[in-house]
């Protein structure tokens, strides 16, 4: 990415948060530091102390208009066309179609594996009530995984924009530094004057600066409201929703044998359509046909090989 680029972004923000009293209420005092002419001197520090808020809390939210520093190109590019390349998929947040994949796969697997195994028992109402009750406290049990890494997600996150934060109180050098370390990330052929050009456009808004940090020095993204309980709901929902799959079968047959055969016809179509899709969205267009029937049948080998030692095992024991 081009410091051009970067530049443009970060004015173009800027320039649509003209409103804002951040870049309007300061005439800056000129002072030299170590960045040339930045200014470091007391009443900058003060007018960026006003511009945070203030606020005793060093985890008070970054404002609104500020909270998402987005220039990247392929989002630039599709937002000039998003009425007609917009898919279902598209405008869902990535992190719950991950979530959501998560639980499915593992309630498409585990529980297929679980139904086979006690099916070598010979009792299909073994199968379905040990089935569901695998079903149910797996679905709890994922729930629970979600909501806790999510809300460990989103601690880390604010303690991260609570130290970046008093940073900028203490000494806004350190915060130049930053921002100077990821341009040279970026692109080591930066020149000091472009460097500075840039920390001067980022210097006028301090949440901006914040923000850039935050996003691309430390990789963070900040959590969306309520993540945790979405989290948890998506990928609970997902293993319960795959998990009845493989029991299905069970309800329609008498003999166990037969809920097996079918329960595996059933599988292998859902776990190779799961692998097929999952590669399409996972990967959108760089996925080929070869890699999404690759994908697929390795989805089928995984739980084919899963159910096959539970039923041998549980046969051997039984």
């Amino acid at each position: 990415m081009s410091i051009v680029a970067l530049k443009n972004a970060v004015v173009k923000v800027i320039s649509s948060n003209a409103d804002n009293k951040n870049n309007t209420q300061q005439q800056q005092t000129q002072n030299t530091s170590s960045y040339g002419s930045i200014t470091t001197n007391n009443d900058n520090n003060n007018n960026n102390s006003n511009n945070l808020g203030q606020q005793p809390d060093l985890e008070q939210g970054l404002s609104p208009s500020t909270k998402s520093l987005n220039y990247d190109v392929d989002s630039s590019r599709s937002s000039n066309n998003n009425d007609s390349n917009v898919g279902i998929f598209d405008s869902l947040d990535p992190r719950m179609i991950s979530d959501l994949i998560i639980g499915l796969s593992d309630g498409l697997t585990v529980p297929f594996a679980l139904t086979a195994g006690l099916s070598s028992l010979g009792d299909s109402k073994l199968v379905i009530t040990g089935g569901f009750a695998e079903l149910i406290s797996g679905a709890i049990s994922m729930g629970l995984g979600g909501y806790l890494g999510a809300k460990s997600e989103s601690d880390y996150y604010h303690a991260e924009v609570k130290q970046e934060r008093r940073k900028i109180f203490e000494n806004q050098n350190l915060i130049y530094h930053e921002v100077e370390d990821i341009l040279i990330q970026i692109n080591p052929d930066f020149s000091e004057e472009t460097i500075l050009s840039f920390i001067k456009d980022l210097q006028s808004n301090p949440d901006l600066m914040l923000d850039f940090v935050v996003r691309y020095g430390k990789g963070l993204e900040e959590p969306a409201e309520n993540r945790q309980f979405i989290s948890a709901m998506t990928i609970g929902g997902g293993y319960l929703i795959g998990g009845f799959v493989p029991l299905f079968p069970y309800f329609f047959v008498t003999s166990v044998h037969q809920g097996l055969i079918y329960s595996i016809i059933v599988m292998a179509v859902t776990l190779f359509l799961f692998g097929y899709f999952k590669a399409q969205i996972s990967m959108g267009d760089v996925s080929t046909f070869p890699r999404k029937i690759g994908e697929g049948v390795e989805m089928m080998t995984v739980g084919g090989v899963a159910a096959a030692a539970a039923w041998f095992f549980v046969k051997l024991l039984g």
